[in-house]
């Protein structure tokens, strides 16, 4: 059973940057898919980043260019690193991952529990 831990959420300014981590245990994040997804009150959750277990990364079209996703397997460590934010960035972040990448978060086995990003104006 992988678990995982967010952390690095916080509040910033508008073009400001943030970077979260997702530290997992019990399972080697080399072997899955690592993804970022984001929901914000009112909205529909968000794909946001994912990085397949060859280290490809994809990106919603909303964040590229901002963010990078990456993934330290020493560590076991997935990170997200947010540049230039806007306040649509506002949302809580959530890591997951999975064998196979998908768009969808219902289709990640493991989970985290979030980490909050308030981006003000």
């Amino acid at each position: 059973q992988v678990q995982l831990v967010e952390s690095g959420g916080g509040s910033v300014q508008a073009g400001g940057s943030l970077r979260l981590s997702c530290a997992a245990s019990g399972g080697t994040i080399s072997s899955l898919c690592m993804a970022w997804f984001r929901q914000a009150p009112g909205k529909e959750r968000e794909s946001v980043a994912s990085i397949d277990r060859n280290g490809f990364g994809t990106y919603a079209d909303s964040v590229k260019g901002r963010f990078t996703s990456s993934k330290d397997n020493a560590k076991n460590t997935l990170y997200l690193q947010m540049n230039s934010l806007k306040p649509d960035d506002t949302a809580m972040y959530y890591c997951a991952a999975t064998r196979w990448c998908f768009t969808a978060l219902s289709e990640y086995e493991y989970r985290g529990q979030g980490t909050q990003v308030t981006v003000s104006s």
